[in-house]
């Protein structure tokens, strides 16, 4: 199925119903939920997701696990999605809370062929067949360390949110304490409860996956470095590569130029 809403289908009697869309740049899916699970595939492009206790970053040909009943906003990046919504008992071993995954070849292939399968399938025969190996293939996704957890506490929240709509690796705790009306030890503290991080290193994460749809729109990395306020390339590079394992140049595509 392709470019339909799920909720025109969800309630059919099948444990996995796959669906692809194509969104334009900058397209944010605002607040919504699902009956059912979803594992949220990005061919191409970058997603942002957002729910009430975190954010994360997808790169392309990665996805993201979003229990069922999870409300989340997406803001898409140039992305082509498959997706597939899963009942919740065909995936008991599914996350509580939003999980971004790699996703093999196998998977990807999987899931390419499901989007045209038609939602009534023949349980029993070629397309059950292939449904039974995606929900095998799920059981053995492997988490991807770009999730970062937002605040409950409505100030630190509302500065982490404007934190990443302009993300300064520099950024002093010292304003944040001003802002907050604290001192910074009190500030730390907070910090600490509410995202279970130290504040530098929520700082520098948020930094990282902020980069990534640079990137994957083939910025350079030294301006993606530079707008994020870090003094030098090399040490940009050093801190995406701590997190993520490989350098910024592993994520970033070939610049894009319009059409004649």
């Amino acid at each position: 199925m392709r470019d339909i809403p799920v909720s025109e289908v969800e309630d059919i009697d099948r444990p996995v119903l796959a669906i692809g869309t194509d969104y334009p740049p900058g397209f944010v899916l605002a607040l919504h939920r699902h009956r059912r699970a979803q594992f949220l595939y990005g061919a191409t492009g970058v997603m942002r997701v957002r729910t009430a206790d975190g954010a994360w970053t997808v790169p392309p040909q990665r996805a993201v696990l979003v229990p069922a009943g999870t409300g989340h906003e997406v803001t898409m990046e140039g992305v082509s999605t498959r997706s597939l919504y899963l009942e919740p008992a065909a995936v008991p071993w599914f996350p509580e809370r939003c999980q971004v995954v790699e996703v093999s070849p196998l998977l990807r292939a999987l899931v390419s062929e499901a989007v045209d399968i038609e939602p009534r399938y023949d349980g029993r025969g070629r397309d059950g067949a292939l449904v039974a190996l995606v929900l095998h293939e799920l059981r053995r996704l492997v988490p991807l360390p770009l999730d970062l957890p937002l605040p409950e506490h409505a100030g630190l929240r509302a500065l982490c949110e404007e934190f990443l709509e302009a993300p300064d690796v520099h950024d002093p705790p010292a304003r944040w304490a001003a802002r907050l009306h604290v001192g910074e030890r009190t500030l730390h503290r907070l910090f600490r409860a509410q995202t279970g991080m130290g504040f530098a290193r929520w700082r520098r994460r948020a930094c990282v996956l902020r980069a990534l749809p640079a990137l994957d729109r083939g910025e350079p990395v030294a301006r993606v470095a530079a707008d994020l306020g870090y003094a030098s390339p090399a040490a940009f590079s050093a801190a995406f590569s701590a997190l993520l394992g490989s350098p910024p140049r592993d994520h970033r595509t070939a610049p894009r130029t319009a059409a004649p």
